[in-house]
């Protein structure tokens, strides 16, 4: 059993890209994809976590990754950090990583931070532009579940109502301006340049 689960949202409909499978497009100046960067990196960083893909990874699976559902399917990123929660509860894991499919420099270093610093929060999340990034976070499964529920039931689909909903300290993980660039992910097709 393994004290962290770490989940790759692939689920995205990346409409703003077309409807491409954002983590099959080519990682840059790679051969590899942005899920096999991903993956490599993860390996790196944390060699006995294990990983799965979180929503619909049909278009992924050559693989060979295990996947895990939305819970429920149709609500968006929220469901998608709701089956991971549910997958890493299902493990008995303590923590759960959440990553977006479509980080094109992310490393292993910053991985490896994310983690493992402040081990005693509910929530160690990025913040990029001042805007907190629940869906590149690292969050402790009972409580983050829990939330998460609660902003399920009160009619919220905002990952951000699950960190309102926290009772425990919601840490930022401190970064640099190098390493806050290293967390731009691929939304529209101008960031591909």
């Amino acid at each position: 059993m393994s004290e962290l689960l770490v989940g790759i949202l692939v689920g995205g409909r990346g409409t703003r890209l077309g409807g491409v499978a954002k983590g099959l497009l080519k990682a840059p100046d790679s051969e590899k994809t942005l899920l096999e960067r991903l993956l490599d990196q993860l390996h790196l960083a944390l060699p006995r976590a294990p990983v799965v893909l979180v929503g619909d990874a049909s278009a992924y699976a050559s693989l060979g990754v295990p996947a895990v559902i939305d819970e429920p399917r149709g609500v968006g990123p929220l469901g998608g950090v709701i089956g991971l929660l549910r997958a890493a509860e299902h493990r008995g894991a303590r923590w759960a990583l959440s990553l977006t499919c479509d980080l094109p420099r992310i490393d292993h270093a910053l991985l490896t931070r994310l983690a493992s610093e402040a081990p005693h929060a509910s929530a160690l999340v990025t913040v990029q532009a001042g805007v907190r990034n629940p869906l590149v976070a690292r969050y402790a499964v009972a409580e983050a579940l829990t939330a998460a529920r609660t902003a399920l039931e009160n009619g919220s689909r905002s990952v951000q109502a699950v960190l309102d909903r926290l009772t425990g300290e919601i840490a930022t993980l401190p970064l640099s301006s190098a390493e806050e660039a290293r967390l731009a992910d691929w939304d529209v097709p101008e960031d591909l340049n």
